[in-house]
């Protein structure tokens, strides 16, 4: 159990230092090109899942929330029962970055609501402010940062038959558009690992 524990430890270490910094130094909408404008550290925040998706509303906030940690509590045990039954290395790394990455959100949701104060497209936000913080507990907004528009084309430069619903409401196609965190490309990493290189795992689940 010690490589896992690690894994865990570091992914959600670099994970919430990140996070901290961009949310104490910046505020919501700055960029910071990386990459000229392939890459950009772009800071926003969301209430919902992976990669800025959303459920609608206080309790789809607060039931992804308990979803979140049931679903983590689960991943725990099973992780556990893995590596007690000598499972190879390979399905547990996989199941490994998905826990770390789900853990990673979870303290955003869970905690920055009541140590932050909120960001703003004008003000950054302070830690632990003296009126209290912007949420409750589990009704935390989560970091994200990661901004790679490599492809960028506007809905004028494309033939008319092009369907309308694949450009966003700002009239433009970019791939990729969802901004995302360390704990998000975790988990997409798990995911990614399990489909292409522990499918025989997978088949005897």
């Amino acid at each position: 159990m010690k490589k896992p524990l690690l894994i865990i430890f570091l992914v959600l270490l670099f994970d919430q230092l990140l996070k901290f910094y961009i949310k104490l130094t910046m505020t919501i909408g700055q960029e910071i090109p990386v990459a000229g404008n392939w890459f950009i550290i772009h800071f926003t925040e969301n209430n919902g899942m992976a990669f800025g998706f959303e459920f609608a509303g206080e309790w789809g906030k607060l039931s992804l929330s308990i979803f979140r940690i049931l679903a983590v509590g689960a991943l725990f045990f099973y992780l556990a029962y893995l590596t007690r039954h000598k499972t190879k290395f390979g399905p547990i790394f996989g199941i490994t970055m998905i826990l770390a990455g789900a853990l990673g959100n979870i303290i955003d949701s869970a905690f920055y609501g009541m140590i932050f104060s909120s960001s703003s497209y004008h003000t950054v936000a302070t830690f632990m402010p003296e009126g209290g913080g912007y949420e409750t507990f589990l009704h935390g907004k989560v970091v994200d940062m990661f901004y790679f528009p490599l492809i960028t084309i506007a809905q004028e430069q494309v033939p008319a038959w092009i369907p309308d619903f694949i450009f966003g409401s700002d009239g433009y196609f970019i791939f990729f558009r969802p901004v995302f965190n360390i704990a998000d490309a975790s988990i997409t990493t798990g995911v990614l690992w399990m489909l292409l290189f522990q499918r025989n795992f997978l088949k005897k689940m």
